[in-house]
């Protein structure tokens, strides 16, 4: 530590990377016991004793305060890999750590951090490589089962592991249910378009999917029609309440006679947009403010559905589904309000529909792009709000596999080849990067050894014996049927991840290969930290101060 001319310390060489190392460890090691098939969860109390209780790596790593510079990059990590994929935020976040770790060893033994930099970027081309060259198998040759094997093993770390089969099914068929084609010819899964609502009460098992789009609100008044069919649909953005005069206008009026006029002119405002409404043919309108009583009067007398403080996402979705406008004035260029049939959305049928406990509008088959809605259904809040992320990451899953088309087996097989693989490689390379790279192959082992001792198994049986069939598949071409060889962590023994369909999308795997390089790459590149010293809040000395101590003389 050295103070600068700037007010600050300067923390540099040995000391700053050992200081990023154990940063990143103590990240890794607190999401560390949620990663497998029988990981822990987490309960995460923030400081106002809300309760959050998860096993989803980038949730726990997102509710962190981190104050380190090097271990904020892991978090940002993890969210990097949430959205990017959805799923495997936890194990990105464990191998980075350990990639920093080995590679700090590699620094200690007085090889430069270039030469340790351009063998971890080699080592993951050529892992990447290999996973699309010899370890992914194409969905159409397994079909559907495939995809809902996928789905499984994303839940299966999760607390609704247990029902995997029933969530499982829920989530492919939600999935099929928003395919929509591109120009390209491409189909394309936007999983925006499932809607999850939580309601507590009952069983997980009693969750339902609904096809279309469930807005959790009611309509604006119990006298209105609760089922429209061929419904016309226009979504707004603004408050259909008498007309106020906005604040600071002031209006004279010498005639008491005009002040009834004012009023009536107020209440005919509002009228007029209504009736423009309704005149373009409007039957459910669906509005982010809120309608007065009077207003609502005229909806009922129409026949049409009217729904108020609706949230503004999931009215932008309906718009998109349907093909209608979200308007947020009815003002024209001319500067006169107007309102076109062209702006409304269609859908085969609106209707409010009692599921569980709650009214739930329904809109059935709109006509532009398909919906569908998952009610999920748990004992408490903190289950339900688990429940929506952990389908959230199946969604995720189900969505990369449906575009990618391709899956890798799970249970540490990946990695235990690649490592086999790689180990192999550095040994062909006569440069300085072979250290590198053998230290990137040991560095991928962590993923089966914290699986194993996830599942209290022995880990260094298990992951010895894998390494075993992963080499032999590798050296002997009659046993390359081995390489699909992964845990099983409930029995504690090693078996064929293919037959027994543990699956992932391949897209998951080499994403979080580049991801945990990229970021060990970063935090190793830093040699050097200068921190500067907050500004004292102290004011400096006032004027009457000078001039009490005499310094403006002369």
């Amino acid at each position: 530590m050295s103070a600068l001319t700037v007010s600050g310390t300067r923390t540099s060489g040995a000391s700053i990377r050992e200081q990023n190392v154990m940063a990143a460890s103590s990240i890794a090691n607190i999401v560390k016991s949620s990663l497998g098939p029988v990981g822990l969860d987490k309960m995460l109390v923030d400081d106002i004793g809300d309760v959050t209780v998860t096993n989803d790596g980038a949730t726990i790593l997102k509710l962190l305060e981190v104050e380190h510079p090097a271990a904020k990059v892991l978090c940002e990590l993890a969210d990097l890999q949430d959205q990017e994929v959805g799923d495997g935020t936890t194990s990105v976040v464990i191998m980075a750590a350990e990639l920093l770790k080995n590679a700090d060893e590699l620094v200690k033994q007085k090889i430069h951090p270039t030469s340790v930099i351009s063998g971890y970027r080699l080592a993951c081309k050529e892992a990447c490589k290999y996973i699309q060259e010899h370890l992914t198998i194409n969905v159409e040759e397994l079909g559907r089962e495939a995809i809902l094997n996928a789905a499984k093993t994303s839940m299966s770390s999760k607390l609704i592991g247990r029902d995997c089969e029933f969530f499982a099914d829920m989530v492919v068929n939600a999935a099929m249910a928003i395919k929509v084609t591109d120009p390209m010819g491409k189909s394309r899964y936007p999983i925006k378009a499932v809607n999850v609502l939580k309601a507590h009460g009952r069983s997980a098992l009693e969750s339902v999917l609904v096809h279309g789009y469930a807005l959790n609100c009611i309509v604006a008044s119990q006298a209105m029609k609760k089922r429209i069919p061929n419904a016309k649909i226009a979504c707004l953005d603004f408050n259909l309440m008498k007309a106020k005069m906005h604040l600071g206008v002031h209006v004279i009026v010498e005639d008491p006679d005009k002040l009834d006029a004012i009023r009536q002119r107020e209440s005919d405002i509002t009228k007029e947009r209504i009736e423009k409404i309704l005149s373009a043919g409007a039957n459910v309108v669906l509005t982010t403010g809120g309608i007065d009583d009077l207003c609502l009067k005229y909806f009922v007398e129409a026949g049409a559905m009217a729904v108020r403080r609706c949230k503004k996402q999931d009215l932008k979705r309906i718009a998109k589904a349907t093909g209608a406008t979200f308007i947020s004035t009815l003002a024209n260029l001319e500067g006169e309000e107007s309102f076109d049939a062209s702006m409304l959305g269609s859908a085969e049928e609106v209707l409010q529909e009692r599921i569980c406990d709650d009214e739930l509008l329904l809109i059935k088959s709109p006509k532009v792009r398909s919906a569908a809605s998952i009610i999920l259904r748990g004992a408490n809040d903190f289950m339900c709000d688990e429940m929506e992320r952990s389908m959230h990451d199946s969604l995720c899953v189900v969505k990369r596999v449906l575009e990618s088309k391709t899956v890798v087996p799970g249970g540490g097989c990946v990695e235990a080849a690649l490592s086999i693989y790689l180990e192999n490689f550095a040994t062909s390379l006569s440069s300085r990067e072979q250290l590198a790279i053998a230290e990137f192959a040991n560095s991928l082992l962590i993923i089966p050894k914290i699986l194993a001792v996830n599942a209290a198994q022995d880990s260094t049986e298990l992951v010895a014996k894998l390494r075993a069939y992963h080499n032999t598949s590798q050296i002997n071409a009659d046993h390359k049927h081995l390489k699909w060889v992964g845990l099983d962590l409930r029995k504690g023994e090693v078996r064929d991840n293919k037959k027994a369909g543990v699956f992932e999308p391949a897209i998951c795997k080499i994403k979080s290969l580049k991801f945990a390089t990229e970021a060990a790459i970063t935090i190793l590149r830093i040699d050097d930290m200068i921190k500067l010293n907050p500004e004292s809040k102290q004011g400096g000395r006032s004027y009457q101060d000078a001039v009490a101590a005499g310094e403006l003389d002369g």
